[in-house]
């Protein structure tokens, strides 16, 4: 009969985390980290109890605000390759719901974090109790059911011996690379308590190995087949191909036969941007480069990458009656997408053996197309260097964002109100030629995703993570901590707007307390810029996305815009604290907040429309179908003839 120990449902949990291990490529290392938690009366006398008696190896981490502490911990496993990560627990509640959010950004962007929510009562005697949610329809259903729509998996510990397949099957899904996301183990708060006597054997040291699954020989086969005939591929670089730790094979992949590849959000950043083959990002927050090859492009081969409509401009980017698709996927899903030849396995594996079949056809793009990849590479990064050295000259201004906003108008209130005339390029320029080369750049919301993805030159590896599978606001500060600590010894700079840092930068106090220094570059425009463009650009008027008073006069936010001293929040945190109006103010402060050791904040006055503007893209958005706006009536015709032909592509 197997030897047990008794331990509560909490402390057991715990000791379990601690002896759970990660190997891939032959290096092991332990699997959590630590925990985020905030304490309440769902789990302070349960987890809270277990780790302070017991923590093992596991550091607990303080957060401020759960959805908050949560991005720390998407950051922190996204910046590790989802080799290491952290677990973040909560209180019942609305603890517990403050986190649904965060777990949708870890499964879009297939991150592995695990979410031990309290909850309420197994027992039910105490019912209902403080911060349930009842339910007449099914006394079963908590709060805590919320996480299932968003989570790789779910489970709920009822009883006490239930905790074992609930974690054995937890790390089944966090340690897969084609299934991995959010996982929830739900306890309720009496359970959290209760002993069991668990099996010696639930405590041993498990090695949870990543490995790298070959494709079929047949899919190998038929790829190097339909690569072979082809004259002008494209290849994307996937945050698989990232995960995968494949950059090396897949950049000799890609010189070898001369192919050159655009970038994904979770691909960039990890081959620098003046590789010659590497033509930046790529469909509707693309670049010059990668958009002008996409739309010639004859086979498409997407590595690592979920086709998300950001990539593939709706569908519609690629315009070549010939393409066809080549999708290499550790996911059987995504390798199915675009109706693509499907090669399913590991990005380095995959890579590996399609190189060996390659070779012996003796490929290689044609002199013809190799001249083309170069010219788009040149004018690629003339453009960038337009970009950065913009500066707003006054009347005669015209910003990359032409629309039919009031620019002359809005730019001298914005001046008048702020003292600041920046362009958002410009502050980009500025911190590329400031930042040191191993800094790291955060981003995530509004529209500085799309300008980092199109300008940004990221010039060594790690140096770029922004999430764009959630766009979730509030993530850029609060994920930046998670960064930092999982590299503690580079430079981490938050980016992000004024109203995604109003919604949530809970963590930047965190950083204060865990010695944890992180800069956050706030771009404070008083608008919601890319939305205000989105709806400008489809035919409406600038309606509820500039940051404006109410008017007394005519009871609409079109009063004068609302200032805001970013740079005096943060100072009340401890930060270091700046407000800058030009370049030369901008540089000076970067070069002193890299002699800070706290964190910082540098408050930048840009104007409004001054984000970098598309490069032959498209996104479709749901535009009214009936309108007495004669703009939106043409917007609305225009997007049906480009959805209609799209949709008849694939």
């Amino acid at each position: 009969m197997a030897k047990t120990v008794r331990r509560t449902v909490a402390q057991a949990l715990v000791k379990f985390l601690n002896n759970q291990y990660v190997e891939f490529d032959g290096k092991e290392v332990p699997m959590f980290e630590g925990i985020f938690g905030i304490f309440g009366h769902g789990n302070v006398v349960g987890i809270g109890q277990a780790l302070e008696e017991d923590p093992g190896h596991l550091i607990m981490r303080m957060g401020r605000n759960e959805q908050g502490m949560a991005h720390a911990a998407i950051g922190f496993a996204k910046q590790k390759r989802r080799k290491q990560m952290y677990a973040c627990t909560s209180s019942v509640g609305p603890g517990a719901a403050n986190m649904v959010t965060a777990a949708g950004t870890a499964t879009a962007n297939c991150i592995p974090v695990l979410f031990l929510p309290g909850d309420t009562y197994a027992d039910r005697q105490p019912d209902p109790v403080l911060q349930q949610m009842e339910q007449p329809s099914s006394l079963t259903v908590t709060t805590n059911d919320a996480f299932r729509p968003v989570c790789k998996y779910w489970d709920r510990v009822t009883r006490p011996e239930i905790l074992m397949t609930a974690c054995i099957n937890a790390m089944r899904v966090l340690t897969d690379p084609a299934e991995t996301g959010a996982v929830c183990i739900a306890l309720p708060q009496d359970v959290e308590g209760e002993a069991w006597d668990y099996p010696e054997y639930f405590f041993k040291k498990r090695v949870h190995h990543i490995e790298r699954t070959k494709p079929s020989d047949r899919a190998i086969e038929e790829a190097a087949k339909l690569l072979a005939g082809k004259k002008r591929p494209l290849m994307i670089f996937g945050g698989g191909v990232k995960y995968s730790e494949a950059e090396e094979t897949f950049r000799k992949f890609a010189e070898k036969y001369g192919i050159p590849f655009g970038e994904t959000q979770a691909g960039k950043g990890t081959i620098p941007w003046d590789h010659p083959l590497n033509m930046g990002g790529l469909g509707e927050t693309g670049g010059l480069a990668a958009n002008t090859l996409a739309k010639e492009a004859d086979l498409v081969i997407g590595v690592g990458t979920r086709y998300t409509d950001f990539t593939t401009s709706s569908k519609w980017i690629y315009q070549n009656p010939e393409v066809e698709f080549l999708n290499i996927n550790i996911s059987r899903f995504h390798a199915y997408k675009m109706d693509g030849l499907q090669v399913v396995g590991d990005a380095g594996a995959a890579l590996s053996l399609l190189d060996a079949a390659l070779g012996k056809t003796g490929y290689h793009v044609s002199d013809a197309y190799a001249a083309d990849i170069q010219k788009a590479k040149s004018d690629y990064a003339a453009e960038v260097d337009r970009l950065f050295h913009l500066e707003y000259t006054g009347d005669d201004f015209v910003p990359e964002v032409n629309d039919d906003f009031d620019f002359k108008k809005a730019a001298k209130e914005f001046l008048k109100v702020t003292g600041g005339a920046m362009p958002q390029t410009r502050v980009l320029g500025v911190l590329d030629a400031c930042m040191d080369e191993d800094a790291i750049v955060v981003g995530a919301s509004g529209s500085l995703p799309g300008d980092l993805q199109r300008a940004w030159c990221p010039k060594s590896k790690g140096s770029y993570h922004v999430e764009y599978g959630f766009s979730c606001m509030g993530y850029e500060v609060n994920a930046a901590l998670g960064v930092k600590i999982a590299e503690p010894e580079r430079e981490v700079y938050a980016l992000v707007g004024d109203a995604a840092y109003m919604m949530l930068h809970s963590e930047l106090p965190v950083s204060i307390a865990e010695h944890k220094k992180i800069n956050v570059i706030l771009f404070d425009n008083m608008t919601n810029g890319c939305i205000n463009n989105l709806q400008i650009g489809h035919g409406q008027g600038s309606y509820g996305t500039e940051i404006r008073f109410r008017n007394e006069k005519t009871g609409q936010l079109d009063g004068g815009y609302v200032p805001v001293d970013f740079a005096m929040n943060a100072a009340s945190y401890g930060c270091k604290s700046y407000t800058v109006h030009n370049a030369e103010e901008l540089k000076a402060a970067i070069a002193d907040a890299k002699k800070q050791k706290v964190s910082t904040l540098i408050d930048c006055k840009v104007l409004p429309k001054t984000m970098v503007h598309g490069y032959g893209d498209w996104w479709r958005v749901g535009v009214a179908e009936v309108s007495k706006s004669e703009k939106i009536q043409k917007v609305y015709k225009d997007l049906m003839k480009l959805n209609y032909d799209a949709a008849r592509k694939y």
